[in-house]
């Protein structure tokens, strides 16, 4: 049966509009990390939790002292386990500490491959305590894998304009407003502060599909689409 999901009608509009927001490079397994560079010290990689990780679930705690020495020595082992595992964003939940606090950056050739050569990159950042205020009801797809949940891409509607808050390590204030890649990774991110994954935004699971497999979904909403022409 045909349904409408979110403004797009299946298969011909949603269809286009995946086909819009699905690069064929989003195919490649890239890598995006906090540079080694920034990186100090022994490194402290810890197993990333999957869903259905009881620690996935809670309502992170705030972070009472951005300075304290056990924040930056979290922050050392957010940074490290990203590192090891590749990626462009993790929430401290992740790495089994239910505290508020986020590091996220986006590589200049990954802004300009998600939102066009206008786009601008995001430096390595930490986020505590964050704080989330949509500037626009409107909501676009997009595709998005989480390292809590490996070998999965979904598809999922998140605030194209934003402005996000909070504090840095100095604890000194963050406020910042966000548009496209740089807003749904943020989004994404502070997710896992409230206990949500990635699924749990999408508005239909049909659209929720191992990597392996993205090809010939496309494909199959390629011929649906036709087939309803």
């Amino acid at each position: 049966m045909i349904t409408r999901w979110r403004g797009f009608t299946t298969p011909k509009r949603l269809c286009e509009a995946l086909n819009d927001i699905f690069r064929m490079n989003s195919l490649k397994k890239r890598v995006f990390i906090i540079k080694s560079s920034d990186l100090v010290g022994e490194m402290t990689a810890k197993t990333i939790l999957k869903m259905g990780n009881p620690v996935l679930r809670e309502i992170a705690e705030l972070v009472s002292d951005p300075t304290a020495p056990e924040i930056t020595e979290l922050v050392q082992d957010m940074r490290d386990s990203l590192l090891a595992v590749g990626g462009v964003g993790l929430a401290a939940p992740q790495i089994g500490v239910s505290k508020r606090l986020v590091i996220f950056e986006v590589p200049a050739d990954r802004a300009e491959s998600e939102d066009g050569a206008e786009a601008e990159a995001v430096p390595p950042t930490v986020l505590i305590n964050p704080v989330i205020e949509p500037l626009t009801e409107e909501r676009k797809l997009g595709w998005e894998g989480c390292l809590s949940v490996p070998g999965l891409r979904g598809v999922v509607p998140r605030y194209t304009h934003i402005r996000y808050s909070g504090l840095d390590l100095a604890g000194n204030p963050i406020e910042v407003e966000a548009k496209g890649f740089h807003a749904r990774v943020v989004q994404h991110e502070c997710d896992h502060l409230d206990g949500i994954l990635y699924p749990e935004r999408m508005t239909n699971l049909q659209y929720l599909v191992y990597e392996s497999e993205v090809p010939a979904f496309m494909e199959g909403l390629a011929a649906e689409k036709s087939a309803a022409e």
